[in-house]
């Protein structure tokens, strides 16, 4: 075996010694297929099977380690152990043999396993040489039955890793693909998280609504809706090239415990309901976040009026008031239609030129307002109680800031006042 293999497969690597591991035990899935791919990651995620007590293995690790300790499948014994940059997953395994173990996986690639103690690789369906011709290939498919996720995984994963998906598990994939009507939204979302993350996932995406994966998820998808995707994508690419701070802003997610990029609500927006409070129901079902619904609406309602050329800076202030953090994803989602329109040659992005520049300018009085007085002092100074009028004093006075009719706080107030006396 390459020697450069087991350098990456080797225990000095892992966040545990492998003196924790019983003998017998094997490294297997991912950890094992990257390794032999080349590649490397920062966050290690390591799973392994064990004959026999494989939580009381993890528990003691995680109590040793003093790490997380996450009991995932009391039935099948599964535990995970949680290390600062690096996740062990710790399963029984299934029937009485490794072989067993590995023959009831899903595809060949992610069938190997490593045994740690002998620096062995144990290959018995092939899963190297799938690797090394870039190919997915199922192992049967009343293993994709089993557990019908399976099905999205295939399109992840070749996504993911460059690869084609054999031709016989893509047409056992279509024969089963109304199973997957049968997993929790939760299962699938994750999946189609990765596809939407980047481009090499939007081919992908497309496949599997042709082959009638998405249908029950998205129903209101269709042809027109994964060649807009193709669009986000050309759009983000853009928008990167010009404004790198921007398309650098596209790639992160909306927060640390939502893990959607705004790249990705610019293209569920596309797979979903133009509408935007049908969107929102639709999303709903989807169980997804309250922030990764209020993002899909929010660009689907204010993406028309992006395109919107000569807007007065009040009209600009307000829209920027309402778009908020979702002004990169909205950005993208309308210039992605002005890219399917636009002729070779053609640049649709210097129509958002002057809102970009303002977005990116921090100073910028009318993207980032510097309020010059508070509600309370509005409320003291004009003598009228805590109400809705205060917020909208508020935002009358940012206004003629923007537009430079006030500059102080002495100023603010007395614009306050008058705007008080007219109503």
């Amino acid at each position: 075996m390459d020697n450069s293999i087991v350098d990456r497969l080797d225990a000095q690597n892992w966040p545990f010694s492998l003196e924790w591991l019983p003998q017998p035990a094997y490294m297997v899935g991912g950890g094992v297929r990257d390794a032999i791919l080349g590649r490397s990651r920062e966050y290690l995620d390591l799973d392994f099977i064990i004959a026999d007590d494989a939580v009381k293995v993890a528990r003691a690790i995680a109590k040793h380690y003093q790490a997380g300790f996450v009991l995932l499948d009391a039935e099948r014994k599964i535990a995970r152990v949680v290390f600062p940059n690096a996740t062990a997953d710790f399963a029984q395994q299934e029937g009485d043999s490794l072989l067993t173990d590995l023959h009831r996986r899903d595809f060949t690639i992610n069938a190997i396993a490593y045994n740690p103690h002998t620096q062995e690789i144990i290959d018995p369906l092939q899963g190297c040489a799938d690797i090394a011709a870039g190919t997915l290939r199922m192992i049967s498919p009343e293993n994709l039955q089993d557990d019908p996720l399976r099905l999205m995984r295939a399109y992840r994963q070749a996504a993911q890793l460059g690869f084609t998906i054999e031709p016989s598990t893509q047409a056992t994939i279509r024969t089963l693909a109304a199973d997957i009507s049968k997993v929790a939204s939760e299962r699938v979302r994750v999946e189609i998280g990765y596809l939407l993350a980047n481009s090499q996932g939007t081919p992908w995406l497309k496949s599997a609504w042709e082959d009638n994966l998405l249908a029950c998820f998205f129903i209101n998808a269709n042809r027109e809706s994964l060649e807009k995707l193709a669009a986000v994508d050309k759009a983000c690419s853009l928008i990167g090239e010009k404004y790198p701070q921007l398309g650098a802003e596209l790639e992160k997610p909306l927060r640390d415990t939502v893990k959607t990029t705004w790249l990705g609500i610019a293209k569920l927006a596309c797979l979903v309901h133009p509408n935007p409070e049908i969107a929102e129901l639709e999303l709903q079902q989807l169980t997804y976040s309250r922030a990764e619904i209020r993002g899909v609406t929010t660009a689907l309602r204010l993406f028309p009026q992006f395109k919107v050329v000569h807007k007065s800076l009040r009209e600009q202030y307000f829209l920027f008031q309402d778009v908020g953090v979702v002004f990169s994803a909205t950005t993208v989602l309308a210039l992605a239609d002005d890219v399917v329109e636009a002729m070779s040659g053609d640049n649709p992005l210097c129509v958002y030129a002057p809102l970009i520049n303002r977005y990116l300018n921090p100073d910028d009085l009318v993207a980032h307002p510097s309020p010059l007085v508070s509600g309370k002092e509005v409320i003291i100074a004009i003598n009228i109680p805590a109400s809705p009028l205060v917020g909208k004093i508020l935002s009358e006075i940012a206004v003629a800031q923007a537009e430079g009719k006030v500059t102080t706080a002495a100023e603010a107030l007395e614009f306050a006042q008058q705007f008080k006396q007219n109503i």
